[in-house]
């Protein structure tokens, strides 16, 4: 189940988000500040982040920055929830790496359309591209490289190499298993 961190420093306004998505099969975290929202996202990534810009101590332009700044948490999606409805606050939201802006008030049918588009687009991002003839991984850089490689460098496992049954038949048809 997706999880969703929901980001404000009013009580209310984080119940009524979370009373709007509870039956859109995503689970709810939640977080009143700045700090708070960092902590929690480090902790459990969440595949979405709904967050308000008008906090105290760090603003929301600012936890935006500190996500995308951080390798593990850069690819997950923020949408800016604001009553902050200026042009220049939504060009500095998107300037911040949001993906979306939505000002208070919100009608619910929208919010919960933008939740789910960003949240099926986020699990598309996830999905790891794999070459279908020599099975190299394309890396979040667009890079290819084998898979052996790709996961001993995120993951620190080595490999040892061998040959499955079927492809000592297909590549050494004369050699037999001992």
């Amino acid at each position: 189940m997706p999880l969703v961190l929901v980001v404000d420093d009013v009580p209310a306004n984080l119940q009524m988000v979370g009373t709007m998505l509870k039956d859109e099969g995503v689970e709810i975290a939640m977080a009143t500040n700045g700090p708070e929202a960092l902590a929690a996202a480090e902790a459990d990534p969440p595949s979405l982040i709904l967050l308000d810009v008008m906090m105290p101590g760090m603003n929301g332009f600012d936890v935006c920055r500190k996500l995308k700044q951080n390798p593990s948490l850069g690819l997950v999606p923020v949408i800016f929830l604001t009553a902050c409805s200026d042009t220049d606050d939504v060009v500095k939201g998107f300037a911040a790496g949001c993906v979306d802006y939505v000002t208070k008030p919100f009608r619910e049918a929208e919010l919960k359309a933008r939740v789910r588009t960003q949240l099926q687009l986020h699990q598309l991002r996830s999905l790891l591209p794999i070459c279908m003839h020599c099975h190299s991984i394309r890396d979040e850089t667009g890079s290819w490289e084998r898979v052996d490689v790709f996961i001993s460098e995120r993951v620190g496992v080595s490999f040892s190499h061998g040959l499955c049954p079927q492809c000592l038949k297909k590549h050494y048809p004369g050699y037999t298993e001992v």
